[in-house]
């Protein structure tokens, strides 16, 4: 079934007239979750939507001829109707340069509707860009809206404008809400025809990835410095991290088997994946996340592991395990800081790291804990790499993890078949 997939979803990119599907790779992305509920610790409330213009900005990595976005309503239980949408490249902040916008169709249609559980792309809009040029998407919803499925944390500035304001070459005095800010909604992802790249990777992780302590605006998550550097060997790097993922539950986003085949297996191109998983599974139990939750195992995160690389290797998509990362005094003056770090959570991580690193079960493995933990306390972060909150890297954290990795493995022999277990 997921062959099937994601066979289907690379028919409908290839389009009429496209030589080959493969020639359309994902240059940017954020995975959707489900809106949490109210009792959860954290908030997420989105201001309503009725008869609003809502302009996200986005930087891809990799350049193509032409482009295409991805709508996701995948967590809505109603329909969700958006009455227009353009494509421009961005002039800063929520300005567009306005010779270069496009309005955006679907099926031949300037709205669409999303049914609950699904996802629209629109039609090809001929429009060259190039590697980590800023594009800007705006959204018009004409009624009320029900969100129900969004992105909570994409570091990127949303801007909302009462009334239909698509082609505007600003919006006037935007509406910055607290609840708006680095949400997205709806865009899932933006697709460039790049027929001379050579595949996609896709970084499966949790707020490490996602970027949680990354500078806000700047694009400097670790997955934006690697696609930085890959796009000039025609890889396309995109980031499916969530904050809060987990590798076995669901939390603020599905667990990692749930969501392997939408963020993963249906990306067009895709030929290795990057797993930084574990963290929340191991530190979440006992904290005002899950307060009445079993301490994790080694042998139930093992499984996971395993259950997930067979689930790529079926797929013929290669897999690179990341070892987890220290966090010892993790959230300070915060009300995790007291259980969310343990003795035996770091006992187990040490132990997890262990076996990614000799149980042979990744095509290869890339160490950021010994990149980024403290010679001497090898439990927490190094200093200079820490974002201050002892849990997620900074700037330069992001940017050393980037360049612990190698170009030359990362998607593997061009043609050789990915190994199987």
């Amino acid at each position: 079934m997921n062959r099937l997939f994601a066979a289907l979803a690379a028919l409908v990119l290839a389009g009429p007239g496209n030589a080959a599907a493969t020639e359309w790779v994902p240059a940017w992305s954020a995975s959707p979750q489900a809106v949490w509920g109210e009792s959860f610790v954290l908030s997420a409330g989105v201001p309503s939507l009725a008869d609003c213009s809502v302009r996200q900005v986005v930087r891809i990595g990799i350049g193509g001829t032409r482009v295409r976005i991805r709508l996701s309503n995948a967590f809505g239980r109603s329909p969700v109707r958006i009455d227009g949408a353009h494509l421009a490249r961005s002039a800063g902040g929520a300005a567009i340069v306005a010779a270069t916008d496009h309005e955006l169709s679907f099926g031949g249609e300037g709205g669409v509707t999303i049914a609950p559980g699904a996802s629209v792309l629109s039609d090809v809009v001929a429009m060259p860009v190039g590697a980590a040029e800023d594009l800007a998407i705006s959204l018009y919803f004409s009624g009320a809206v029900p969100v129900e499925s969004f992105h909570w944390d994409g570091r990127r500035s949303g801007y909302l404008l009462r009334g239909e304001h698509l082609s505007a070459v600003t919006f006037t005095t935007p509406e910055l809400t607290p609840e708006l800010i680095s949400v997205r909604l709806f865009l899932s992802d933006v697709l460039v025809e790049a027929p001379a790249a050579r595949g996609a990777v896709v970084v499966l992780g949790d707020s490490i990835t996602d970027g949680a302590g990354a500078t806000m605006e700047e694009e400097r998550r670790w997955p934006d410095y690697l696609a930085a550097r890959a796009a000039s060997r025609g890889i396309a790097v995109i980031n499916a991290g969530i904050s809060g993922a987990r590798l076995l539950s669901d939390g603020m986003g599905a667990n990692a088997l749930a969501r392997i085949d939408r963020d993963v297996f249906a990306q067009p191109g895709v030929r290795t994946v990057i797993v930084l998983l574990g963290i929340n599974d191991i530190a979440w139990p006992g904290t005002p996340f899950a307060p009445d939750e079993p301490a994790m195992t080694l042998e139930r995160l093992t499984a996971g592991y395993r259950q997930l690389v067979a689930h790529a290797h079926a797929n013929g998509v290669r897999v690179i395990g990341a070892t987890l990362t220290p966090f010892a005094g993790a959230l300070p003056g915060t009300p995790f800081a007291t259980s969310y770090f343990s003795a035996d959570k770091d006992a187990l991580r040490r132990r997890v790291n262990v076996w990614i690193r000799t149980s042979g079960t990744f095509d290869a493995v890339v160490d950021f804990d010994r990149l980024l933990s403290d010679p001497t306390d090898p439990a927490a972060l190094r200093r200079d790499y820490d974002s201050g909150d002892r849990l997620h890297p900074g700037d330069a954290g992001n940017a050393a993890m980037a360049d612990a990795i190698d170009l030359k493995a990362l998607i593997g022999p061009d043609k050789a078949e990915p190994r199987r277990r």
